[in-house]
């Protein structure tokens, strides 16, 4: 399985579950996103949405999207299990996941492309830096929402550390280090924070 990798959030989800589970791929291809590389030929006639990361099967097949490809990942190699190893594991691990995305890494995002990142995302997405301030504190509303759900315990589906743990870490600490900081007062997210910081895959 090759990787078209890059730099951002999202190809550093896909590095760090792949740590996580010890999956190594069989060829790294490096994107120049800065320079727009994602959003021209040859790149777009593998993936035409331009997004990063992708990984190619050896049957030439594309697969895109970080939960997909990191779904992919878990069911190539199945040790150890970051999604379930029953039915009831991989529906309450989506759960959570499902939760952070919309709560917390959607708005997020959305946030940074229509501020900082937004000459990067404006020739591709409709951006309105006045939505701005919004989108981050909806994302700020999330962690809030998220910091009484983490009393007791350092992972995001108890018990078990998981892809919901993997995607939101990914997502953070980018946001940190673009004007999203995490808010001091919640001790339960700070400490998520640092357990998962802590853990070698965090170094993807």
């Amino acid at each position: 399985m090759k990787i078209y990798d890059s730099i951002g959030p999202n190809p550093k989800m896909v590095r760090m579950f792949a740590a996580e589970k010890g999956f190594t791929f069989s060829e790294t291809e490096t994107v120049d996103i800065m320079a727009g590389a994602n959003r021209q030929a040859p790149y777009t006639d593998k993936n035409p949405a331009g997004q990063m990361p992708s990984v190619e099967l050896d049957d030439g097949s594309i697969v895109c999207e970080t939960i997909a490809i990191c779904e992919l990942i878990d069911e190539t190699k199945t040790d150890p299990p970051l999604i379930g190893t029953t039915a009831a594991e991989r529906a309450e691990t989506r759960m959570w996941v499902r939760r952070v995305e919309w709560k917390i890494i959607q708005p997020l995002t959305d946030g940074f492309r229509n501020a900082e990142g937004r000459q990067l995302f404006e020739s591709r997405f409709r951006t309105d830096e006045s939505v701005a301030p919004f989108f981050k504190a909806v994302a700020q509303d999330g962690l809030a929402w998220l910091d009484e759900q983490l009393a007791g315990r350092t992972t995001i589906v108890p018990g078990r550390f998981t892809l919901a743990d993997v995607a939101l870490y990914a997502i953070v600490e980018f946001g940190v280090g673009v004007g999203q900081p995490l808010d001091p007062a919640h001790k339960n997210v700070a400490g998520w924070f640092e357990a998962t910081q802590a853990r070698a895959s965090s170094q993807a």
